[in-house]
C-alpha cells in the first residue's frame, strides 16, 4: 500500500500538470472504489491545489475536493488507454488522468468540504513539531509501533516506515510509548524527517504494485534496513533479522540493535 512518500511522489508529480487546469471530463466505472457519493460530472471545474493528506491524494477544486485513497493496488496514471481496470478518468486542458485499481481496495471520496474521515486525521510527520510529537507520544500507553500505524496519531506512515523508523531510532517495536524517553523521542522525531525526505527523494519504495503517474518504479526497497529482510543479517551488527506480528502486522527488527 503507498504510504507517505509514494503519496507524496505522485502528489509532486500531478500538481504539476493539474494545479489550475480545468476540468473538461470526467468518467466514472461502477466499483467498490467509490463509496459513499459518486463524483459528479465537474465539467469546467478548475483544480485550485493539489496536496497530500495523509496516505490521500487531495484535488482541491473550486466547486469541492476529489480525495483519493490507493489501497494496495491503486494507480494514477497520466495518458494511458482505458483497460478493464481503469475505475474513473478525468481530462483536465487535454491531460488524460486514470485511476487503475485492480484489486479495488483504493477509494474516491467527494465533498464539497475536507471529507470528514481526513479532517480527523492526525498531524503529518514532516509537519509535527518536535514537542508536540512527544506529548503525544506520551499521552499514550500502547505499544510504539501500533501508535504509530494509526493515523489519527500521525498520518501516513505505513507498515514499511515504521519498521524502517524504528530501526534507524535503536528503539524496539514492542516498547510502550509511554515509556519512551525525550531523548530516545527525540532521535526518533529527527529520524522519522530524515527517512522520509531520503525516501521522497528516491521516489519511494516499490514493493509489488506502486508506480508513480509515469508508471516508473521508486527505488526506496533497494535502501531498506529491515524491512522484509527477516531472517537476513543486521546490516549494522550482523545479528538475523526478526519478523513477529504486532497489531496483525508483520514487524522487522534486530534484536541486537533495536534491545532499548
Amino acid at each position: 500500500m503507498p504510504e507517505l512518500p509514494e503519496v507524496e511522489t505522485i502528489v509532486r508529480a500531478l500538481a504539476v500538470r493539474l494545479q489550475g487546469a480545468t476540468v473538461g471530463s470526467a468518467t466514472y466505472w461502477p466499483s467498490r472504489v467509490f463509496r459513499g457519493v459518486t463524483p459528479p460530472a465537474l465539467d469546467g471545474a478548475f483544480v485550485k491545489e493539489v496536496r497530500r493528506h495523509g496516505k490521500y491524494v487531495l484535488i482541491e477544486l473550486n466547486r469541492g475536493y476529489l480525495a483519493i485513497h490507493l489501497g494496495m493496488t491503486g494507480k494514477l496514471l497520466f495518458d494511458v488507454p482505458d483497460s478493464k481496470y481503469t475505475r474513473a478518468k478525468w481530462l483536465f486542458d487535454g491531460v488524460l488522468l486514470s485511476l487503475e485499481d485492480i484489486r479495488q481496495f483504493g477509494r474516491v471520496i467527494w465533498g464539497e468540504e475536507i471529507p470528514e474521515g481526513l479532517r480527523l486525521l492526525g498531524p503529518d510527520p514532516l509537519e509535527i513539531s518536535l514537542q508536540e510529537f512527544v506529548n503525544r507520544a506520551w499521552s499514550h500507553r500502547t505499544g510504539i509501533k501500533p501508535l504509530l500505524l494509526t493515523q489519527t496519531f500521525v498520518r501516513g506512515l505505513g507498515n514499511i516506515y515504521v519498521d524502517e523508523l524504528l530501526f534507524r531510532a535503536r528503539v524496539n517495536p514492542t516498547r510502550s510509548s509511554a515509556g519512551l524517553s525525550q531523548k530516545q523521542l527525540t532521535h526518533m522525531w529527527e529520524e522519522m524527517r530524515r527517512l522520509l525526505e531520503e525516501a521522497i527523494r528516491h521516489g519511494g519504495s516499490s514493493i509489488s504494485d506502486y508506480v508513480d503517474t509515469s508508471g516508473r518504479k521508486g527505488s526506496f526497497q533497494r535502501e531498506h534496513r529491515v524491512y522484509g529482510r527477516g531472517g537476513e543479517p543486521c546490516l549494522v551488527c550482523g545479528s538475523p533479522i526478526q519478523k513477529i506480528f504486532l497489531a496483525q502486522r508483520g514487524t522487522h527488527f534486530c534484536p541486537v540493535c533495536q534491545n532499548l
